[in-house]
């Protein structure tokens, strides 16, 4: 099965992973199944977005087997290698939903880098994904998956901004670096969210044709997304009726999706 992959980059505190969220949730209603959801930011909190309980990440299981030869009490089954240990725990982190399923890469509770995890992900993605009509990605506020190859081939990678000038200068530097690390996605789009009134000031607008950013639709302020944050429910969730809800089905529209 020939799955598109959509990657979701963006700065943290712009609204991105709500807006993955929300994507997710016009795939699912649309019935564009069988769907993989992947939370590739160490820091992100995709399923608490989606209203999803998560028990184990990657990077929980990794910590486990980690510390496994050196525990008094081994989890290991006797009998069973370190590594047909790691392959049945780490396959026990798929989540399965009605509508989708999950992978969340989470956090080590070591210092430094994240290759091990990192590696780890890639390895279940290139297991999994072949099995899945879309795949979408809420990827870190960098580009380190996709630089690192990571990710499989990027299909469509949807940067999200905020509507300050800053907050297109952080897409478009992402955006540059694309260009430099050749990772030649099939398409580039930017999404403005939380503009007042869902419309852009002047300046804002110079700064997107100054990056030559592809705008492909904004998202207002939405006091119900505010909500729902504050309550603590699941934000992806939000009525379709709400403006913001609509604003994104025409973008999905707009992206062919």
């Amino acid at each position: 099965m020939a799955t598109h992959t959509i990657a979701v980059a963006g700065k943290g505190g712009v609204g991105k992973t709500t807006t993955c969220g929300m994507m997710i949730d016009y795939l699912c209603k649309k019935q564009k199944g069988p769907l993989l959801v992947v939370d590739a930011d160490a820091n992100s909190n995709l399923n608490e977005v989606l209203g999803v309980e998560v028990e184990e990440t990657l990077g929980d299981i990794r910590e486990e087997i980690a510390h496994a030869e050196i525990a008094s009490v081994s989890p290991i089954p006797v009998g069973m290698s370190k590594a047909d240990y790691a392959e049945f725990r780490f396959n026990s982190a798929l989540i399965e939903e009605d509508d989708f399923d999950m992978l969340v890469m989470g956090r080590t509770q070591g210092k430094g880098c994240y290759c091990y995890v990192n590696g780890v992900l890639k390895t279940q993605l290139d297991k999994y994904i072949g099995h899945y009509n879309y795949t979408v990605i809420d990827n870190e506020a960098g580009l380190e998956h996709i630089a690192r190859g990571t990710l499989p081939h990027v299909d469509t990678l949807l940067l999200v901004s905020d509507c300050s000038r800053r907050g297109i200068q952080a897409v478009g530097r992402i955006y540059e670096m694309v260009q430099e690390l050749e990772l030649k996605p099939g398409r580039i789009c930017l999404i403005v969210n939380r503009a007042p009134e869902g419309k852009l000031d002047d300046g804002v607008k110079a700064e997107i044709e100054k990056f030559g950013l592809d705008l492909v639709g904004v998202l207002p302020q939405d006091e119900t997304v505010y909500r729902c944050d504050c309550e603590g429910k699941p934000s992806a969730k939000v009525p379709d009726t709400t403006p913001v809800k609509q604003a994104l089905a025409k973008i999905m529209e707009k992206l062919g999706f």
